[in-house]
């Protein structure tokens, strides 16, 4: 399986994130510095979390306009899966990638705590070692992770199973507690909580590791 790791500067989850795949799958993800622009032909493009820019003007909005992007984004748009967790998330919705926007948390508080996630829709690149229902335990470290979204857009994402995870508990004010989101094929996912850090028993949790399996096994077909 080759995967990318997209590295900007203050990005800090590159590691972990790497650390998680290779963990699940045997393969060490390639770590790509955001200038570069040839991404080659990966299975898995990743956006990890972090503090890209010191989240200067607005969580990932100077990142997303990255060199890399351009790349990232036209491989995500032809069906290269694309996993952004947290900063990556926020990217996200700054590229249109995704539905919605992130604002700052309703708490206007930095939230860094263990929440629990449920699965809500599966999808056949992401989820394959899961099923809708399944509940895992995964830190959140953000301040801006208030996900929103018209209403309209929202019911649509619902009638198309585009809700990927959802907080047990209501965290920083997302609607619908709304954790993850896909896009409408389901080969982009976009979450806040970081299941990267929730791979290796020995740091007393892995509930998230049928999820890298799951997603590691389906890219590598």
């Amino acid at each position: 399986m080759k995967s990318v790791v997209v590295v900007f500067p203050g990005s800090n989850r590159e590691k972990d994130m790497a650390d998680a795949i290779e963990r699940v799958s045997g393969a060490r993800p390639r770590l790509l510095w955001h200038k570069e622009t040839e991404l080659g032909n990966p299975d898995l493009i990743v956006l990890p979390g972090g503090f890209s820019y010191g989240d200067y003007l607005r969580c990932g909005a100077i990142a997303a306009h990255s060199p890399v992007m351009k790349e990232v984004i036209r491989l995500a748009k032809s069906g290269t899966p694309l996993l952004a967790v947290c900063n990556g998330f926020q990217m996200l919705v700054e590229t249109r990638l995704v539905p919605g926007a992130l604002l700052r948390n309703a708490s206007l508080r930095f939230i860094c705590k263990q929440v629990d996630l449920r699965l809500e829709s599966a999808s056949a690149t992401f989820t394959g070692g899961m099923k809708p229902g399944d509940v895992i335990r995964t830190p959140v470290a953000h301040g801006e992770g208030n996900y929103v979204v018209a209403p309209d857009t929202l019911k649509a994402m619902n009638d198309n199973g585009q809700i990927a995870f959802r907080y047990l508990e209501d965290v920083n004010g997302s609607v619908d507690r709304i954790a993850g989101v896909y896009n409408e094929t389901k080969t982009i996912l976009g979450m806040m909580p970081h299941p990267e850090d929730a791979t290796d028993p020995d740091l007393g949790n892995d509930s998230a590791k049928n999820f890298f399996a799951g997603m590691c096994a389906a890219v590598a077909r």
